[in-house]
């Protein structure tokens, strides 16, 4: 059996790879693992099938003979925070993160509040590989309690992090994209007395990411746009990660938030040997521009575990990814789109300055272009032969052009596509080399597929 794990924990569309069958078996696996006798803390995200894989899970971990404290709707770093807080002995968030309503996931954090290792992984899957169970999805879901203490206090947490300043006269706009922002996002911001105006902000399992959020930056530059707002913040369906805009309809991407963060902390001496983590997606200008500067860019694999293991490993204090998945020292390198966006807008008040002319301060970013190339199958389930196969195509065509520019190619952990990146200094070098790899590559799938039949 192939590995249920992506880079992101458990990921798939509902009712294929994500059943209730297999929310039953890892609730039961986690809770036959744990040493610590403390609740398991559980959270979810705005999506329909939510609501039944919460039931499927907290049924197994009642079977393991564990106990569980529902959250119930409520961003991603709700749960690492309260780990830790409540002393409980693990975590686990459902939600598929940016991805489309119909997909769900699993995310599993210890008892320290960290993504589980590996290790423990491998432990889960052989747990789940052995069971028996066979569960049937019950013909009602049983509505469970939720503990709104906790919420207000990972809520009251947020707000500490501002150290006693406020956001008084900025204006605001956030896209809650339907998630799980909107439980607390507008709340957090208004109690610290900026002007808020929050749109896509129903708790809309049906309209989770759909052309809005983090990575749809539309529906949030038309509503800047029409207004006289000093910047606005898009998050994804779970609120780990954010995407900034300034008054002018510009993007302030991971890249720029690690960029201009990283400058004040080098600043105020307090960026461990001037180091920042990123990933492979790193924009050239923004790690060409840190070192003109006198830092230092460590890339890893793409993914924030990799991310946050590199953090620990190197004793950095800043960290994260192009897509606005940021890891900071203040919170216990848990990514929190709404603590990077209080964050960002805290230094925009205190330096008395826009996100505008404070993005016009950061470096010049290289043209890229991302392409995803869609697959008919899960790669994570083709057969050794074959997946030995993609690699050496992809391996092949990311090595074909690396003097002048930057090709990085990678199958997404957590959809049926695989990523191509292209950058260089010149627009049409970017796009003409794209195009060539993609229609190459696409073609080499493309047997690849036909072997598969």
């Amino acid at each position: 059996m192939q590995s249920i794990f992506g880079t992101d924990g458990i990921r798939g569309k509902f009712n294929e790879e994500i059943t209730y069958s297999l929310g039953y078996k890892v609730g039961y696996a986690l809770g036959s693992s744990l040493e610590k006798k403390s609740p398991i803390i559980i959270g979810r995200d705005t999506r329909i099938s939510g609501d039944i894989l919460l039931q499927a899970i907290t049924q197994g971990i009642n079977k393991s003979g564990k106990k569980f404290i529902n959250l119930g709707i409520c961003p991603t770093p709700a749960i690492p925070f309260l780990i830790k807080q409540e002393n409980l002995s693990s975590g686990i968030m459902i939600s598929a993160s940016h991805n489309p309503p119909e997909y769900n996931g699993i995310k599993i954090f210890d008892h320290n509040g960290q993504k589980i290792t590996k290790n423990f992984e491998n432990k889960i899957q052989k747990l789940i590989e052995e069971s028996n169970h066979n569960i049937s999805v019950p013909r009602k879901v049983i509505p469970l309690n939720t503990n709104k203490d906790l919420i207000d206090t990972y809520i009251k947490s947020l707000i500490k992090t501002m150290d006693g300043e406020n956001l008084n006269g900025l204006k605001i706009i956030l896209d809650t994209c339907y998630g799980s922002a909107a439980t607390c996002a507008k709340k957090v911001f208004q109690s610290l007395g900026a002007d808020v105006r929050v749109i896509n902000n129903s708790k809309n399992g049906l309209k989770i990411n759909v052309n809005c959020g983090s990575t749809n930056l539309k529906p949030l530059k038309k509503a800047l746009k029409e207004s006289t707002a000093d910047m606005g913040f898009s998050f994804d369906g779970d609120a780990d990660r954010v995407i900034g805009i300034d008054s002018k309809g510009n993007v302030l991407d991971g890249d720029h938030i690690l960029f201009l963060w990283g400058r004040e902390l080098m600043e105020q001496k307090i960026l461990t040997n001037n180091l920042l983590i990123s990933t492979q997606m790193a924009n050239l200008g923004f790690e060409k521009a840190w070192k003109e500067i006198g830092g230092i860019l460590y890339r890893t694999d793409v993914g924030d575990k990799h991310v946050h293991d590199a953090i620990k490993e190197k004793g950095a204090v800043l960290g994260g990814e192009q897509s606005g998945h940021i890891l900071s020292k203040i919170n216990n390198f848990s990514g929190d789109g709404i603590l990077t966006a209080l964050q960002i807008s805290r230094y925009c008040k205190k330096k008395n300055i826009n996100l505008n002319d404070w993005l016009k301060s950061s470096f010049e970013p290289f043209p890229q272009k991302l392409t995803n190339i869609n697959l008919s199958f899960n790669i994570n389930k083709v057969n050794p032969e074959t997946r030995i196969l993609i690699d050496q195509t992809i391996e092949f065509f990311q090595t074909i052009h690396s003097k002048n520019c930057r090709v990085y190619i990678r199958p997404s952990g957590t959809e049926p596509v695989i990523r191509v990146l292209v950058e260089a200094k010149n627009h049409q070098e970017v796009y003409s080399l794209s195009s060539a790899i993609t229609n190459k590559l696409f073609l080499e799938i493309d047997k690849i597929k036909s072997t598969m039949n």
